[in-house]
C-alpha cells in the first residue's frame, strides 16, 4: 500500500509478583526517601539482534515523490532530460502523459518508458539514472556533528548512517576529548518500535552484531549527555518531560515536579485525581533506570506512598516514570511497553523539533499493547 507524501518502596515494590528479585531497604535510614538503588530488578534482555536486521533488504530501491531521475534516449543526446516524480506518483517525459511510477524499480521504470514512447519513436531504447533521492529517508537526530533526515537510496548500515551524520559530538580541549553523546540511552525507532541496539557496544567495543542495517523512516536519537531530565509516560494527565533537580522523588515528578513542598501536601492528605487519568492503575508504577540496553525496573504502589504508608523513592537523571491503565503480570512484557511509550514520545518530539515545530506531544496511551 502507498504512504503518503508527508513525511518499592520498601515492602511495596511488586518484583516478586513480576517474576524478578529484589534488595531490602534500609527501614531505618534517617533519609526520609528510599535508596535511589534500592529494589531496582534487571530486566532479562538480549542484545543479540536478530539476523535479518543484519543483513541488507533485497527489495530493490522503488521510486516515489521527490525523486529525480535523469532520461535519455540512446543516440538522442538532444532527449537527455531530468525530471522529478510528483506528488502524485508520475513523471512527464517528452510527449508522454504522466506516467505513473510510484513504487516501480528503475528497470520496471525504464521499461514502461520505452513501452510508451515506442507509440511515437521506432525500437527506442532509454538510459535511466536516479540523481536524487527525496521518497526515503533516516533520520538521525541528536548529539550528532551533522544532525539531520538523510536520504536512503541503498542499503545503509547504522555505522555507516552514523559516519554520514559525522560521528558522534565530542568536547574537545588540549587534554583530551570527551564524549558528548550519551550513547546508554541512544536508540532507533522502527516503525513505532524500539529496535534493541547496544550503541555503547557499537561504537567503542566494534561489536558487529550491533550494527544492524536501516531502513526508510527509521528513526535514529543519540541524546546529550549533559541533558539531565525526568520522564513521566502513561496514564496521566500530561506526559511531559522534566528538568532534573536534586532530591526529585516520585511523587514531586508526577505532580509536576514542585519538589518537597508538593510531597509535603500529598502525603499530608491532599487529593488531586486530575493528576492521572481515570483508568489509571496507580499500585503498578514503573522506574526504569539505566541503559537502555541493561535497564533495571522498580515497580512500587504510589497509592501507598502518598497515603505515607510507603515511603517515597528519589530518582535520578533520565528515569522513566510510567503509569499504567491496567497491571502487567511479567517484567519484561511491562519494560517492553513502556520503552516502546519512551522512544515513540522522544522521536515525535525531536522529529518535530527538528522539522521547525515548537509543539510537542506527550503519551498518555500505552504503545504497544
Amino acid at each position: 500500500m502507498r504512504r503518503a507524501f508527508f513525511i518499592c518502596s520498601s515492602g511495596l515494590l511488586l518484583a516478586l509478583l513480576l517474576g524478578c528479585k529484589s534488595t531490602k531497604t534500609d527501614l531505618g535510614s534517617s533519609d526520609p526517601f528510599a535508596d535511589s538503588g534500592t529494589n531496582f530488578a534487571a530486566v532479562a534482555l538480549t542484545n543479540q539482534q536478530n539476523p535479518e536486521l543484519l543483513r541488507p533488504t533485497e527489495n530493490l530501491f522503488t521510486l516515489g515523490p521527490g525523486d529525480a531521475v535523469e532520461i535519455e534516449v540512446v543516440g538522442t543526446p538532444t532527449s537527455r532530460a531530468m525530471t522529478m516524480v510528483g506528488p502524485d506518483g508520475k513523471i512527464y517525459y517528452y510527449l508522454l502523459p504522466g506516467l505513473d511510477v510510484w513504487g516501480l524499480t528503475l528497470r520496471q521504470t525504464r521499461d514502461l518508458l520505452e513501452t510508451q514512447l515506442a507509440k511515437y519513436l521506432t525500437g527506442p531504447q532509454v538510459t535511466l539514472t536516479l540523481r536524487t533521492v527525496g521518497s526515503k529517508h533516516v533520520w538521525l537526530l541528536g548529539r550528532l556533528n551533522r544532525p539531520g533526515i538523510y536520504p536512503l537510496a541503498g542499503p545503509m548500515t547504522l555505522l555507516e548512517s552514523i559516519a554520514a551524520a559525522g560521528g558522534t559530538s565530542r568536547s574537545l580541549s588540549q587534554v583530551a576529548s570527551e564524549e558528548l553523546a550519551d550513547l546508554r540511552h541512544s536508540f532507533v525507532v522502527r516503525q513505532g518500535q524500539f529496535i534493541p541496539v547496544d550503541f555503547q557496544r557499537l561504537l567503542h567495543e566494534g561489536d558487529t552484531s550491533q550494527n544492524i542495517y536501516l531502513q526508510p523512516d527509521d528513526f535514529v536519537y543519540v541524546p546529550s549527555v549533559l541533558t539531565q531530565e525526568i520522564y513521566v509516560l502513561g496514564a496521566v494527565r500530561a506526559p511531559r518531560v522534566l528538568p532534573y533537580t536534586e532530591r526529585m522523588t516520585l511523587v514531586s515528578a508526577i505532580a509536576n515536579g514542585n519538589g518537597m513542598e508538593r510531597y509535603d501536601w500529598v502525603s499530608a492528605g491532599g487529593s488531586d485525581s486530575g493528576l492521572f487519568t481515570k483508568d489509571a492503575y496507580l499500585s503498578h508504577v514503573a522506574i526504569v533506570r539505566g541503559s537502555l540496553s541493561s535497564p533495571r525496573i522498580a515497580v512500587v504502589d504510589y497509592n501507598a506512598i502518598v497515603k505515607g504508608k510507603a515511603r517515597d523513592i528519589r530518582l535520578e537523571p533520565g528515569d522513566i516514570v510510567y503509569v499504567p491503565n491496567s497491571p502487567f503480570t511479567t517484567v519484561k512484557r511491562y519494560f517492553n511497553i513502556v520503552l516502546n511509550t519512551f522512544v515513540a514520545t522522544v522521536a515525535a518530539n525531536e522529529g518535530i523539533r527538528a522539522a521547525g515545530g515548537t509543539t510537542g506531544v506527550g503519551t498518555s496511551v500505552p504503545i504497544g499493547r
